[in-house]
């Protein structure tokens, strides 16, 4: 069998873990990120619950599901608020019931290094600038206005000019290898013209 592993550390300003014991009210949590975050996965650890998603592109009032294909929806009592040292969330049982337990990723810009975005994407192929010089090593990418599954893609299993193998986070199925959905670009990298159309969130990694 053959395995991949994608490794966050801990850094201000680039990604933060933190760990909360749910209240039932409206509360907010401490973070040592140093910035706003602007993409939040929270998970539930203490029971079988999926995972919430912030992104900042779609603001406080739609949320995501990192385990479905859902689009993003209208979603105001899950994440409610962001700022440099807290996350302010409702009462959804995807972040915040009385006694459970859940963990939080949080994840921001660094200029040069990694970058939190949304595009656009119609007809041919689609230049997204994430301000890098020398390509893109990670990608997430992810359809917000209709139903998508969660792509990743990495430098290790090839991001060219020809296929791509992805993996797909919303599934447990084998990485595809016959297409070409993305190709490098030393600003950031590029969506191909065999993508789907659509409004995408995305998260990239500089090499």
């Amino acid at each position: 069998t053959t395995s991949y592993s994608w490794m966050w550390k801990r850094a201000r300003g680039y990604f933060d873990v933190v760990c909360y014991t749910g209240t039932g009210s409206a509360r907010t949590v401490s973070h040592n990120l140093g910035v706003a975050p602007e993409m939040i996965w929270v998970k539930t650890r203490s029971t079988a619950v999926g995972w919430a998603v912030y992104h900042s592109s779609q603001g406080f009032s739609k949320g995501g599901r990192l385990e479905t294909t859902d689009a993003f929806g209208t979603e105001t009592n899950r994440v409610t608020a962001a700022s440099s040292t807290t996350f302010s969330v409702g009462t959804d049982a995807y972040v915040n019931v009385s006694a459970r337990t859940y963990i939080a990723y949080l994840f921001a810009t660094v200029a040069g290094i990694s970058k939190v975005g949304s595009v656009v994407h119609s007809g041919s192929s689609t230049d997204v600038d994430c301000g890098f010089s020398s390509g893109s090593k990670l990608v997430i990418l992810k359809r917000t206005d209709a139903t998508g599954d969660w792509y990743i893609w990495d430098s290790v299993r090839g991001i060219v000019s020809g296929n791509d193998p992805y993996l797909l986070l919303n599934t447990n199925a084998a990485e595809v290898t016959n297409t070409d959905y993305i190709d490098p670009l030393s600003s950031g990298f590029q969506i191909s013209g065999d993508f789907t159309d659509g409004t995408y969130i995305f998260y990239a990694i500089a090499t």
